[in-house]
């Protein structure tokens, strides 16, 4: 495996040293938000540089890269594959490791300000919410593969603080960017701004999110796109669609011991009925979420037309499985990864996941659900088996009506795709693979009794405020994520003192309940976590954990079966790669990362409640080139230091604020 291994990283370094070019580190319907500096115009004569509206061109926004002197754009609807290509051969396309390499795009430019406000998602009004630009979800932004984000974010709130993630970005070497309150940063305070700097290294879909406490589930969340290749062919995209599950009550209310997430609906792009869920509306409901499809392009009208849907799970503590009435979706990503497409009735997709599947426009009659005449088909949501609290009402799942009679309003009679699994597993295992092949070297952090590296549990225990051990001082603290044997952790940060302000202090000076995990290795050497749950913790259902600052392999994912280190069966050569991986119930799974980028990276699970209450850890990675990245006195430094000083003066001056959960 050694010589496997030398072998493919030789090829890799050839070839990208042929064709590519490096990378540097940078310091209701969702409306694309345009950004703040005009570009150049895309009838500019001969620019001699690629401009171009991001394919299928069906919308203003413009991709530019003025130092990619005579490269053309090269997607075409056939082959998506390709994203730039030079005359002498070198190309930036779906194989390029964009680990390493990418175009060099431009700054794109965004304001985001945060007010307070209500919201009509679904018939009934929501008076708690918090809104992006007074858009639910937040306006999309829009980059182009090796673009660099500028997003300064106002907090025009009057008692909430925020700092918001980039989700799945890897900010490589821009840790004070990834926007988590108490780790990179104090929050933003009201009154004050913050602008966040990075680059995009990756490309496809993800969502922006608040990452203070519980916030992101009463409004504060939007979806991302970095236009980039894709692993099979389209003709047309649709904006980004978000999912989520909906309370009509704020998610800090949410956190107090025996409340319930009821009322609940299911929102596609901010809209639902209520009257599905078995409820009345008390205000009009809003039009039902809803795709429009031509069935053959208009220059090739002997095949169907095929659309790219960018599909986002956003949800506050619910796992969602999306399907289309009669028609296949092809998945070819999964998060930021290009894989090899493959082809399901429906998809399953865990808080915070996201995928882009390709539909044609060409309705399939199943074993049961014939073809209707009218041409409208049903898109239905449904909250997967044990991995949240499904609404009531019969048929809630009918989120949204696929329509190839653009003016026809009558609702489907569609039948669902029969046999689709609503089991809270992930998408199957050997259906991800990657497109651009990794393999994946030994375990640095091989412990004595286990050369898997280290193992850390998702602990549930309601009772451990009681004991005499108990660290944190938080009412809800109920989930730990911790090593076997190690005293009940769940994680509390404090808002005021950012751990990135403690790199330079050595290591077990760290308060316990900041749960810091040090990682100091190489930048090619690989760390590898054992992520079990059993006992009573298995009743809490299976967890979608995230990784900050990284895609992770998976090596192993197992439910229903107890994690023992001898009979393991790693998958090293070319494994899924994602940034979150859904923790099965009874179970347990392999990741490994490449210690890679020094910084202060925070792992959790994305049930917004299970992270209130504290399931995370944060992962020290090479402390000592963290804290040359970011010393006292730099910059960015100096600029966090600001928003400290900010956040605790208007702290101070709050009489009724307080940390009721970890913070994050």
């Amino acid at each position: 495996m050694a010589l496997i291994e030398r072998v493919w990283h030789a090829c890799v370094s050839i070839v990208a040293w042929l064709t590519m070019w490096p990378t540097s580190p940078s310091t209701s319907y969702q409306h694309p938000l345009r950004p703040n500096h005009p570009h150049t115009h895309i009838e500019d004569p001969s620019p001699g540089f690629p401009i171009f509206n991001p394919p299928p061109g069906d919308h203003e926004f413009l991709c530019e890269y003025p130092e990619m002197t005579g490269f053309v754009q090269c997607s075409i609807p056939e082959n998506r594959e390709c994203w730039l290509r030079h005359p002498d051969g070198r190309e930036f396309n779906i194989h390029t490791n964009y680990e390493n390499f990418a175009p060099k795009g431009i700054m794109r430019h965004y304001t985001l300000n945060i007010t307070e406000s209500w919201y009509n998602a679904d018939g009934q009004n929501f008076t708690e919410a918090k809104l992006f630009n007074g858009e639910y979800p937040g306006p999309w932004l829009e980059a182009c593969w090796g673009d660099t984000f500028n997003i300064t974010v106002i907090n025009s709130m009057k008692r909430n603080g925020t700092s918001i993630h980039w989700h799945g970005i890897r900010q490589n070497q821009t840790m004070d960017m990834d926007g988590v309150n108490g780790i990179t940063q104090c929050p933003i305070a009201p009154g004050d701004s913050f602008s966040y700097i990075f680059n995009t290294t990756q490309y496809g879909t993800s969502w922006y999110h608040s990452h203070y406490s519980v916030q992101y589930a009463d409004g504060l969340q939007g979806p991302i796109t970095i236009h980039g290749p894709q692993s099979a062919p389209y003709d047309a995209t649709k904006r980004p669609l978000l999912m989520t599950d909906w309370s009509h009550e704020s998610a800090f209310r949410l956190l107090f011991p025996g409340s319930q997430f009821s009322n609940k609906t299911i929102l596609l792009n901010g809209a639902g009925n209520v009257s599905h869920y078995g409820y009345t509306p008390t205000l009009p409901v809003p039009d039902n979420y809803e795709l429009y499809f031509n069935k053959t392009p208009t220059d090739k009208p002997s095949r169907p037309k095929r659309y790219l849907l960018r599909l986002i799970n956003t949800s506050f503590d619910s796992t969602l499985v999306f399907s289309i009435d009669n028609h296949w979706v092809q998945i070819v990503t999964s998060d930021f990864v290009p894989i090899e497409p493959y082809f399901n009735t429906s998809v399953l997709i865990g808080i915070g996941q996201r995928y882009n599947v390709i539909v044609e426009a060409n309705p399939l009659a199943g074993d049961v659900n014939e073809i209707p005449e009218d041409g409208n088909f049903w898109i239905r949501t449904w909250v997967a088996d044990a991995c949240g609290i499904a609404p009531g009402g019969d048929g809630y799942e009918k989120t949204g009506i696929l329509r190839y009679n653009h003016t026809d309003k009558a609702l489907p009679s569609s039948q669902p795709w029969v046999n689709i699994s609503k089991a809270c597993s992930d998408e199957t295992y050997t259906s991800l693979r990657p497109k651009i092949p990794w393999y994946i070297g030994p375990a640095a952090n091989a412990q004595a009794a286990d050369q898997t590296g280290e193992r850390f549990n998702v602990t549930f225990d309601p009772n451990a405020k009681n004991t005499p051990e108990f660290q944190v001082e938080y009412p809800v603290a109920t989930f730990g994520l911790q090593r076997p044997g190690q005293n009940f952790r769940p994680l509390q940060i404090n808002y005021s003192d950012p751990v990135m302000f403690h790199l330079d202090e050595p290591r077990g000076t760290y308060p316990p309940k900041w749960v810091v995990i040090p990682e100091d290795y190489t930048e090619k050497e690989w760390v590898y976590f054992v992520l079990t749950i059993e006992g009573i913790s298995a009743r809490t259902g299976a967890h979608p954990i995230h990784l900050h600052g990284h895609d992770f392999a998976l090596l192993q994912q197992e439910e229903n079966q107890t994690y023992d280190p001898s009979r393991l069966n790693l998958k090293l050569d070319n494994p899924p790669r994602r940034d979150v991986v859904l923790l099965p119930r009874n179970g347990f799974v392999v990741i490994a990362f490449k210690a890679d980028n020094p910084g202060i990276w925070l792992m959790h699970c994305h049930i917004a409640r299970h992270a209130s209450e504290g399931l995370a850890m944060q992962v020290l990675e090479r402390q000592g080139d963290a804290n040359e990245f970011f010393p006292v006195g730099s910059p960015n430094m100096i600029e966090a230091e600001r928003v400290c000083k900010d956040w605790k003066t208007w702290m101070d001056g709050e009489k009724d604020f307080f940390e009721g959960d970890s913070g994050i």
